[in-house]
């Protein structure tokens, strides 16, 4: 029997509910999100909760989530896909992929799990009120043929983590002025051509570091325009452990299995330097780029980086190709400030001009809590910063609700995955007990604990985490109101985490 024949057919739409339709329930689990995050959430329930009715739902208008909505030149994953790919789904190409590849990818992982008729497209999260009599959620949709109510009794938000609509751009002097394409890789337009053009990519992170190569291959110059350097790591596309595992024509779950483990190993080690040896490891970075370069900019002031190692995510650069466009002069490096913009380009706080015909604005995203969804629980509405995150994955005072986020340097999909494994423990001691709801809560064990930001600046301070901590969670000093974004404490500690030490309050 196919447990998924088990998921009921997508409900009609309906006003909000009746005095007599309070005890309606759609679905035992909804989850919001149909990217990676919401398929491998997906996958975790089945396997724990055959007998559970659930669907997804996603505003886009197919699955994929970034790797659909993000269609700038270049785009391809700065993490490994061993390790970014999912635990049950062997990864058999080359470590770093491109978006197309990814979706690729993913469409196989939805048509192995039969799960395309259980998800609900064009549909928006606008707004979601926990209703304790009932212990449900009842929850506002936004779809294509108007707004429809649905009630679930537990919610699980794989939404993401930024605002795909609004991407973050700065407010520069003179923007307006500019009468060449100011466009944002966020948003970028798919009929723009950049070929013989001058292109100005503002950014040094590493959406920055795709878009520059590949604007290089047709564009006439392209200049990479940064405020400071980031750290990256050139990385051949084909391993060679993979090259060598190839002939041998192993089952593909071994070979995924032992480049896995191979990535891991070499992530925890670059971890340990990280913390133990920084400046050791900041000058290897530094003297790759500078052999790849072979003079053709200087690495101080242009690739010497001003913060940590460890602080920010050190993404790869396959082949070095950002280095190879520099070194080839199809492509340049400056790095100064904005004084503005003007009708030919940017005018920089040194004096210098850029004259431009196209300007990429690679600045970054904004962070958002649960899509920016409203909630409230019992008519009162959560205000997220008030709220106190138990293992970084449901919240003080917010009952029967998970939502995901990865990790920021190891690869995403690692954190999903122990959050979809921990989330399925949950939900099967909610069956065990006969509980209708579980709250974590912060009892007298924790009155007195101390309160941290949902990120520690000096564990991580990348811009988009340090401009949106004032919205975020907050989290606490001590398990298990910690989320450390460490996966080599996680991977034993979050699968061990008891479940009956006072934080999660069942009813």
């Amino acid at each position: 029997m196919n447990v998924l024949a088990s998921v009921p057919p997508a409900p009609a739409l309906r006003a909000a509910p009746a005095p007599d339709d309070r005890a309606r329930v759609d679905f035992d689990v909804l989850i919001v999100g149909a990217g990676i995050s919401g398929i491998d959430a997906a996958k975790h329930l089945i396997d724990a909760m055959p007998g559970a009715s659930f669907a997804l739902i996603d505003r886009q208008d197919d699955i994929g989530g970034t790797w659909k909505t993000h269609v700038f030149p270049g785009i391809r994953s700065d993490s490994d896909l061993y390790t970014f790919g999912f635990s049950w789904k062997p990864w058999t190409g080359v470590e770093i992929a491109t978006a197309e590849e990814i979706l690729k990818y993913l469409h196989e992982a939805v048509d192995q799990l039969a799960l395309r008729p259980h998800i609900r497209f064009g549909r928006n999260l606008s707004r979601a009120d926990w209703d304790s009599a009932a212990s449900v959620w009842r929850l506002t949709v936004e779809g294509p043929e108007g707004v429809e109510t649905l009630a679930a009794k537990f919610l699980w938000m794989c939404q993401g983590y930024y605002r795909h609509e609004t991407p973050y751009t700065p407010a520069w002097l003179g923007m307006e002025r500019f009468q060449g394409d100011l466009v944002h890789p966020q948003t970028w337009p798919e009929d723009l051509d950049v070929a013989g053009k001058r292109a100005v990519v503002i950014g040094s992170g590493a959406t920055a570091a795709t878009l520059v190569p590949a604007l290089a291959k047709t564009a006439g110059h392209v200049t990479m325009l940064q405020r400071s350097p980031t750290f990256f790591f050139p990385s051949p596309r084909e391993n060679e452990l993979a090259a060598m595992l190839r002939p041998l024509d192993l089952p593909d779950d071994w070979f995924h299995e032992i480049m896995r483990r191979k990535f891991l190993h070499e992530q925890k080690e670059t971890q340990r330097r990280a913390k133990e040896e920084p400046e050791a490891l900041a000058a290897d970075l530094i003297g790759l780029a500078e052999t790849m370069l072979a003079g053709a900019a200087p690495v101080d002031p242009h690739f010497t980086p001003r913060y940590r190692v460890w602080r920010q995510r050190l993404a790869r650069v396959p082949e070095g190709d950002l280095y190879v466009a520099v070194r080839e002069g199809r492509a340049s490096v400056v790095t100064d400030e904005i004084e503005t913009f003007d009708e030919g380009g940017i005018v920089l706080k040194s004096g210098e001009r850029l004259d431009a015909d196209v300007i990429a604005t690679a600045t970054g995203f904004d962070l958002c809590v649960m899509g920016d969804a409203v909630f409230t629980v019992d008519g009162a509405q959560v205000n997220w910063a008030e709220t106190v995150m138990h293992h970084g994955i449901m919240f003080s005072g917010v009952p029967n609700l998970a939502w995901v986020f990865g990790y920021l340097r190891t690869s995403w999909t690692m954190r999903a995955d122990l959050v979809s494994a921990h989330v399925c423990r949950v939900l099967e001691e909610m069956a065990r007990r006969g509980a209708a709801s579980v709250t974590p809560e912060l009892g007298e064990a924790w009155a007195d604990m101390p309160l941290r930001p949902f990120i520690d600046p000096e564990n991580f301070n990348a811009g988009y985490v340090m401009r949106s901590l004032d919205i975020m969670p907050r989290q606490g000093d001590r398990d298990p109101w910690r989320m450390t974004q460490d996966y080599y404490h996680d991977k034993d500690a979050l699968p061990a985490a008891p479940l009956d030490d006072g934080s999660l309050v069942w009813r």
